[in-house]
């Protein structure tokens, strides 16, 4: 313990022999170090809330993609502070002097959008705050200045959010109007290259709508429905046709009752069957043919009725039952036509795909060029109707409200640099440095302040040390060198208190 302290008394000692070094470096120290903090402009903030409502009329999917409610937050949050609305504020709060080029205006415009800060408190309350700190300026003008940026800044922002809604609104509509105008032409042209291409291929592209490979694929489904439909309606014939026969066509009663009853029937389908051929339908058609058959039934019955004279009545169970056999045998019949059209169908495109697979393949391209096209069509018409709306809503109502929560404070004082702290700091320092080159002068030059240290540094016993006698007039001259080392170090601390002095009052005169 006692090295120790033999060891510090003995690092004062070095520092106070060197103690003019110390206060010249302190001051040194200092005085650069205090006009580097006096170069540093004040920075003054401001801070304002602002809540931007969206008067959502229309749903969202109404309002149509990038103008729904959420969206237009999120595009406002992001437009606050853009390039133009930034412009227009340099130029209001004189950033921007008259005649200024692209270069000032482009820097002015980084600055305010370095120094402008927006934090989404909520999903549409933003706080906004904005810094400037301009060494060319005063404080007092560094202080207007922060809380006009932020003035400007909303008042520009509202009337953009105004007059832009509407005017965004009609530019779009006019952008759609052009791309639907485009995308009609491009389709008109695709469908006279299909026409021409059809008038060149005749006979070699089947009608109908939809590319072959589409048509085949429709055809194949409803055949698989026309199969399983004419399965069924072949067991209801079956199952009617077994019926009829375990079923007497008469029964035993007055004759000749029932006996003009067939043939008032046959009159009847034979009327109606003249009216289809009237009408044009031939022999092939499904109607014609299940009209043929019945009328066969018919004969038969009204040849037994004749030939059985007036044993007995017509069974009306036998007739009931022979009509539905008709109906149902029309039923087959028509299905079993249509499924052989499909089957004849199929087996046309796919051999006209095989036997031509370009003009096949071109066709197909052609068809899906037009569906691609025709797609996009309907979708820019939708598209064109939303934001038709939307302009409309906007035009009839305030699609966006501004309210100003917390209008833009007026800064007192600087938020930074903190000078008082900083001063403080500069002057420990210049303490600590003048202190640490005196010490480090001392170990660089090596003396020996007792005894000891130099039996210990020679390796050889010290006899003995003689003191220093101070004479009255050297007394008198190191009491006044020690009056002038307080004076510089009083000097020192007084100009620090000084500065803070004056940083405090040049606040008060900001406020």
């Amino acid at each position: 313990m006692n090295g120790l302290y033999d060891e510090f008394r003995v690092a004062v000692h070095s520092v106070w022999t060197r103690r003019w070094l110390v206060l010249a470096v302190a001051w040194g120290i200092c005085i650069l170090g205090w006009l580097a903090i006096a170069s540093i402009p004040n920075r003054y903030d401001s801070r304002a809330r602002l809540l931007v409502d969206v008067n959502q009329i229309l749903p969202d999917d109404a309002q149509g993609g990038s103008f729904g409610g959420r969206q237009q937050i999120d595009q406002i949050r992001e437009t606050l502070t853009s390039a133009r609305n930034l412009e227009k504020v340099a130029t209001t709060t004189g950033l921007i002097p008259a005649g200024a080029g692209e270069r000032e205006k482009a820097g002015a415009v980084a600055m305010l959008q370095k120094n402008i800060k927006i934090v989404p408190q909520q999903d549409n309350i933003f706080e906004i705050t904005s810094s400037v700190g301009i060494g060319s300026l005063s404080d007092a003008d560094n202080a207007k200045l922060a809380s006009g940026v932020l003035d400007s800044l909303i008042t520009v922002f509202r009337d953009d959010q105004l007059r832009g809604g509407r005017v965004d609104a009609r530019e779009g509509l006019k952008f759609l109007d052009s791309q639907i105008a485009d995308r009609e032409k491009s389709l008109r042209e695709i469908e006279a290259r299909r026409a021409a291409f059809e008038a060149q291929n005749i006979g070699l592209i089947p009608g109908g709508a939809g590319s072959p490979a589409q048509r085949v694929d429709a055809a194949r489904a409803e055949l698989s429905q026309i199969e399983t439909q004419l399965v069924a309606a072949q067991a209801a014939l079956a199952a009617a046709t077994g019926q009829l026969a375990s079923t007497p066509a008469t029964v035993p009663g007055a004759g000749g009752v029932g006996g003009g009853v067939a043939r008032q029937q046959l009159a009847g389908a034979q009327n109606e069957l003249a009216s289809m051929r009237a009408r044009g339908l031939t022999d092939a058609h499904p109607d014609v043919i299940a009209l043929k058959s019945q009328i066969a039934s018919l004969k038969a019955q009204a040849d037994r009725e004749g030939n059985g004279g007036g044993g007995g009545m017509q069974n009306p169970a036998y007739s009931s039952l022979a009509a539905m056999r008709a109906e149902r045998q029309a039923t087959v019949s028509a299905l079993s036509a249509r499924k052989a059209q499909l089957t004849g169908d199929i087996a046309r495109i796919t051999s006209q795909q095989i036997q031509n697979p370009g003009i096949a393949a071109e066709y197909d391209r052609i068809n899906g060029e037009y569906t691609a096209q025709k797609a996009q069509y309907d979708k820019l018409l939708a598209q064109r109707e939303q934001v038709r709306l939307r302009g409309d809503v906007q035009t009839e109502t305030d699609a966006i409200r501004i309210e100003l929560l917390d209008p833009p404070s007026k800064p007192t004082s600087p938020a930074a640099p903190n000078r008082p702290l900083f001063l403080t700091l500069v002057l420990l320092a210049g303490i600590g440095g003048g202190i640490g080159a005196a010490f480090g002068l001392a170990q660089v030059r090596t003396s020996y302040a007792t005894a000891a240290k130099l039996e210990r540094a020679s390796g050889l016993p010290v006899i003995g040390s003689i003191t220093e006698v101070v004479t009255p007039d050297r007394h008198v001259e190191r009491r006044k060198r020690l009056v002038w080392l307080a004076s510089g170090g009083a000097a020192l601390v007084g100009l620090y208190a000084l500065l803070l002095v004056a940083e405090f009052v040049q606040r008060g005169m900001v406020a």
